[in-house]
């Protein structure tokens, strides 16, 4: 988990707590399919407990996954971008407790309050760098001849 991408470090605490006012809370169980690659990505979560993986369409071979998040960890990152449609699958792997987030109100919210909306946008932005070094890594490792090629 990288820092800049939890809810804690990823959003100054005024813009946080107003974010929260609109959190609902949810639960899945282990299993539960949250999104599909490709879909209408038109909500997105902060975990509270449990694990989700995030995973990626392979032709003619299982999804691949990418990373696993964990407690304070945004999923979902397609819903601030135009069309506002997933670029990766996620999977509950255990009970997941995590707040939901309505993407239409919080565009609203960042359009109608610009300090609001670029705080939101380098939050969701340091995820998006996150998960493509994931998602670069997690691929080299799992199709190049000689994995990621990392010494560590």
């Amino acid at each position: 988990m990288t820092s800049t991408t939890t809810r804690a470090a990823g959003l100054p605490a005024e813009h946080r707590h107003r974010l929260m006012r609109t959190a609902r809370e949810v639960s899945f169980d282990a299993g539960t399919r949250l999104f599909e690659e490709g879909r209408r990505a038109d909500r997105f979560w902060i975990i509270r407990t449990g694990t989700v993986t995030l995973d990626l369409h392979v032709p003619g071979r299982r999804a691949a996954v990418i990373q696993s998040l964990g407690p304070g960890e945004l999923v979902g990152w397609s819903w601030h971008f135009p069309p506002y449609t997933w670029h990766l699958g996620a999977e509950a792997m255990s009970p997941v407790r995590a707040w939901e987030f309505d993407a239409d109100a919080v565009r609203a919210m960042c359009a109608q309050d610009a300090e609001f909306g670029r705080a939101i946008a380098v939050w969701v932005g340091n995820v998006v760098a996150d998960r493509l070094h994931a998602s670069r890594i997690r691929l080299l490792d799992l199709y190049a001849p000689y994995g990621s090629g990392s010494l560590i």
